[in-house]
């Protein structure tokens, strides 16, 4: 009979051994999973379409829209941009290129774009490249890849052509027209300095300068809206009723900036993203009746 309990009791001490190992062995996976689960940023069409990105290429499509912003240009102005920079750089802001040719737009200093350090400011080379598109008579009627290779003149000049769809998806979405229709799934770690540029991160001192995003939403999204005077470890903007596409771009492009901006969350017209809960996207949140029609970004 002793022998048989002392059997039982080693039976039983099995089993609980074998569950912790599986235990651990499950929590373990989980974590490898979770941990090795790539950050990525995700725009959804209105057709259907989506485009997903990792969030340097994302942080760079949404400046080259939030400079098309502040110079009040036309969706069809991003979208050739946009197809530009994916044909030229993949949305990366390059240290080599053909010949000379660096940045998002392998624009060349020996041909007058300017010196080395200001081609690598993604703001810098949105902005000439928009200097020589407007100069394109009519080029919002022109196809894509017949505006892109008046700006570019590049020894490929149809290669454009085959990125016009996921530029007019970008385009539509960054652009805000379709409110929250892109989130990014990020584990809060900063962006490696050598792809950072000088773009929103070179304006944001530390965590909590509201007064730094807001300088570095000024920067590339332009004068308006205007922020309310930040507040240590936030910032709102107001945004008209008749501006709501206005203020789904700039939130968009927070989410596409939030790692180097350190932004905790984006808040406006009843749905919020947080960096700890990236994972859900736009989450639905109960409207504070005192801040309709107010954006607001927590920093932390």
């Amino acid at each position: 009979m002793a022998a048989r309990r002392r059997g039982s009791r080693k039976a039983r001490a099995v089993v609980i051994g074998v569950s912790v190992v599986l235990a651990l062995v499950s929590y373990l996976a989980v974590r490898l999973m979770h941990s090795t689960t790539p950050d990525e940023c995700t725009a959804h069409g209105p057709d259907g379409t989506t485009v997903t990105l990792d969030p340097d290429q994302a942080s760079h499509a949404a400046t080259i829209a939030a400079v098309a912003h502040a110079r009040g240009l036309p969706e069809r102005a991003v979208t050739i941009a946009l197809a530009t920079a994916i044909q030229e750089s993949k949305l990366r802001n390059l240290t080599y290129g053909d010949r000379d040719s660096i940045g998002l737009f392998q624009q060349r200093p020996s041909q007058g774009w300017g010196s080395p350090a200001q081609i690598r400011d993604p703001v810098y080379a949105s902005g000439r490249f928009f200097d020589a598109l407007v100069k394109v008579p009519d080029y919002v009627a022109l196809p894509v890849t017949v505006a892109a290779q008046r700006v570019q003149h590049s020894g490929y000049p149809e290669a454009y052509a085959q990125h016009e769809d996921m530029a007019a998806t970008l385009a539509d979405v960054l652009t805000g027209r379709e409110g929250p229709a892109l989130s990014c799934t990020v584990s809060g770690a900063d962006p490696a300095p050598s792809d950072a540029g000088s773009g929103a991160a070179g304006a944001v001192s530390e965590a909590g300068d509201g007064g730094g995003v807001a300088a570095t939403v000024r920067r590339e999204f332009g004068d308006a809206p205007v922020a309310l005077p930040a507040s240590g470890g936030s910032v709102s903007y107001p945004i008209a009723a008749d501006q709501a596409s206005t203020g789904w771009s700039l939130a968009l492009w927070l989410v596409c900036h939030a790692t180097e901006l350190h932004a905790a969350s984006v808040t406006f017209e009843g749905r919020r993203w947080s960096s700890t809960a990236s994972d859900r996207g736009w989450t639905h949140t109960a409207p504070d009746p005192g801040r309709t029609g107010t954006l607001a970004v927590a920093l932390g």
